[in-house]
């Protein structure tokens, strides 16, 4: 199914919205044990966040030209994602929310609840 321009549009908006961590502080994170500590891992190996991380870094190093129906689909599934994610709320200690499981997690999918707080 061909996405429209104003589909693409939105996406990337809203898309670019939620992936707020650097390039560089995205990859340091993933390459990290606490990138690589949190998260569902059904085979045992990779989280499954930390999959998406990586292909998340794989579409923003595309140009846009070259992004594909299948790419804005899965900028939409981390759209839900981290707004999913940050509704469920992290730790109420807010001394707490730095190390915890919670943004950890988010910060595999390139957002940082904390940029900006």
């Amino acid at each position: 199914m061909q996405l429209s321009e104003h589909d693409c549009e939105t996406t990337c908006k809203e898309f670019k919205e939620v992936v707020n961590m650097t390039a560089d502080l995205r990859e340091r994170h993933l390459g990290s044990k606490e990138g690589h500590s949190v998260g569902h891992k059904e085979d045992g190996d990779e989280a499954t966040g930390h999959r998406e991380g990586r292909r998340i870094v794989e579409m923003l190093d595309k140009k846009k030209s070259d992004l594909t129906d299948d790419d804005y689909g899965h900028m939409r599934k981390v759209v839900c994602y981290v707004h999913r994610h940050l509704k469920q709320g992290g730790p109420k200690d807010k001394d707490e929310v730095k190390d915890s499981p919670w943004r950890l997690s988010l910060m595999n999918w390139g957002h940082d609840p904390l940029k900006g707080a």
